[in-house]
């Protein structure tokens, strides 16, 4: 069961606070729970309940006509929207719910329907993304249930696994050979599993070591097969200074190109070697495969 608070709210629907502060007032529509100091805690139903609301606002419906609807209502409308839009704010949203409920066939009814539409790249990232990183805010605050979490993220994982499996490797040989890894406490390979599928797809053979992996162990690949390309994650919240200790091994590690990515690379003021470059977005990373030999 889920308790947010009503930045929670904020963050995953996109209507502000003060908005739905005002519903709430106006209108009823959720009846959050309050603490002993007054501060509003909000159940999965609320959230639900407002993430269709914002759907269907979106879309031109007036508040106080959806404020009238009953739940069957609401529901029938939000399913037949569903079925007939591709709107990225829409889907997005769609998905988080289906997350609440733990709704498999829902989840892979929308993403399903997205990568026939749009494509496998597209769909990851106009929709996969923005979901992983609404899901990434709240559970590092500790808000989301864990559950919620590992079902989405293994749900996206068995899609990554079977779009790589289903990549066939050129004849020629690869000009590159790149080797991804998560560092030694980063267990996060969502968006490390969709650069093995980006750089897979383009035909560059690729070592894919997996979370969790000991410096020293990735020291030892690189004297066996020497890699042109390294490429990693930092998605935890690491200390400032275990964060620099890692970019200290990574500068002195004797490969010309390392590829970083995550939350906190991007977000970091540590300078950097030469041979370390930080990825902000596949979009990116898609473009720095394009320019490679």
């Amino acid at each position: 069961m889920g308790n947010y608070s009503i930045k929670d709210l904020e963050k995953l629907s996109g209507i502000k606070a003060h908005t739905i502060r005002i519903w709430e007032k106006r209108y009823q529509l959720i009846k959050p729970e309050r603490t002993c100091t007054n501060i509003r805690l909000y159940s999965d139903y609320d959230l639900k309940r407002i993430l269709n609301i914002s759907i269907l606002n979106r879309r031109g419906l007036k508040i106080s006509h959806i404020a009238n609807l009953s739940e069957d209502e609401l529901r029938d409308k939000i399913v037949l929207l569903a079925q007939n839009t591709l709107l990225r704010d829409d889907q997005v949203e769609n998905l988080v719910v289906s997350m609440i409920d733990l709704d498999e066939p829902r989840f892979e009814k929308i993403l399903s329907a997205s990568i026939l539409k749009i494509g496998f790249e597209e769909t990851f990232y106009k929709l996969v993304y923005p979901l992983l990183e609404k899901i990434g805010i709240l559970w590092q605050s500790g808000t989301i249930n864990p559950a919620h979490e590992h079902f989405l993220t293994n749900l996206i994982r068995q899609k990554l696994i079977v779009a790589i499996d289903g990549i066939i490797q050129p004849s020629l040989p690869s000009k590159n050979v790149f080797v991804l890894f998560l560092p030694e406490g980063e267990l996060h390979e969502i968006g490390l599993l969709y650069y093995y599928y980006l750089v897979k797809k383009r035909g560059h053979k690729v070592l894919y070591l997996g979370s969790s992996v000991p410096l020293r162990d990735v020291a030892d690949i690189i004297r066996t097969i020497s890699p042109d390309i390294l490429v990693s994650f930092f998605v935890s919240n690491l200390e400032n200074k275990k964060y620099a200790d890692f970019i200290k091994i990574f500068g002195a590690f004797p490969i010309q190109k390392i590829f970083l990515s995550g939350m906190q690379a991007r977000n970091s003021n540590e300078k950097l070697p030469e041979n370390i470059t930080i990825v902000n977005s596949p979009p990116e990373f898609t473009k720095m495969l394009e320019t490679l030999n």
